[in-house]
């Protein structure tokens, strides 16, 4: 018998709906916003845009746009400064995300069989809860008086309580607990899957078991270490809960801004101008990875 041929149109068919529902349509009306003027109203923008199929309409609409919002951003440093500086927390964060989600996705990997499972499961045992309450968790353990700051007066390692929250230092905590699972997945995925017979022809070779891993299994892991970087690395740009709470008023990250420019300011224009910069910035590290990821040897198309 044939196969039917409808279902396969399906398939297809429904991600390309959900993509067009949930992220085009967003982008859209996001750059319309970003497009319009500010004004005293609820909603608090003057739209420019109005669907028509009069041309002398959309002609008169195109030479009437609005790019004030763009104009404000590159005049002011403040929101340059945010985006530097959620880049650079970003980076650091998915760095030490890496550094320390590898071992310990190589660790789940070379279990035994049987508790793999559990030790995934432990790994999630994070998202059962709420990301608010596990922040505001950390708050009671990084503030002055709080539980880390008890233990080590209490072993004497310091003399006087840390000043840890509020800073960088806590937002990265924050964030390195906050997306591990995000980094050990991917890189478990990949590594469950590797070939024993090729370590184990590596070291036939004379090559030792760290020498086995860099030629080996390093490399078979970096489709999983690629997926995990940017799962971190682009959510994190635009966080605003952790740095929000972990940071205070001397952690200007673009979620922080962004949320400012909607709700404090009620400057619409400018925030989803600042969205849409953001979004496209953060393509480029997409595009680079697949590039990267199309000119691997031995790459199937």
């Amino acid at each position: 018998m044939r196969p039917r041929r409808g279902g396969g149109g399906a398939v297809i068919l429904a991600p390309l709906v959900w993509l067009v529902a949930f992220v085009l349509a967003p982008v859209a009306i996001v750059a319309k916003i970003s497009l319009s003027e500010s004004a005293l109203a609820q909603p608090p923008y003057r739209p420019v845009f109005a669907w028509t199929t009069d041309l002398d309409a959309w002609r008169a609409v195109l030479g009437g746009l609005r790019l004030d919002a763009f104009a404000t951003l590159l005049g002011d440093p403040l929101y340059l400064r945010a985006g530097l500086a959620s880049l650079a927390m970003a980076a650091v964060a998915t760095g030490l995300l890496a550094l320390l989600g590898y071992p310990l996705a190589l660790a789940l990997a070379r279990a035994p069989r049987r508790s793999r499972p559990i030790l995934v499961a432990l790994v999630l045992v994070p998202f059962w809860t709420s990301l608010l309450i596990r922040t505001y968790a950390w708050i009671a353990i990084l503030k002055p008086d709080g539980l880390l700051n008890a233990a080590l007066l209490h072993l004497g390692l310091v003399a006087r309580p840390l000043a840890i929250l509020d800073t960088d230092a806590a937002v990265l905590i924050g964030l390195v607990y906050a997306y591990l699972p995000f980094m050990v997945l991917p890189l478990y995925a990949v590594l469950v899957d590797r070939d024993d017979d090729l370590l184990d022809a590596a070291r036939d070779l004379g090559a030792s078991p760290l020498g086995a891993f860099w030629t080996v299994t390093a490399p078979l892991s970096l489709p999983g270490l690629a997926a995990g970087a940017l799962l971190c690395f682009i959510p994190i740009t635009g966080e605003f809960v952790i740095p929000d709470l972990l940071g205070g008023a001397g952690t200007p990250m673009l979620g922080r801004v962004v949320w400012s420019e909607f709700f404090a300011n009620r400057d619409w224009p400018v925030a989803a101008a600042l969205s849409l910069v953001a979004t496209l910035v953060l393509i480029g590290p997409i595009l680079l990875v697949r590039a990267v990821a199309d000119r691997r040897p031995g790459r199937v198309a």
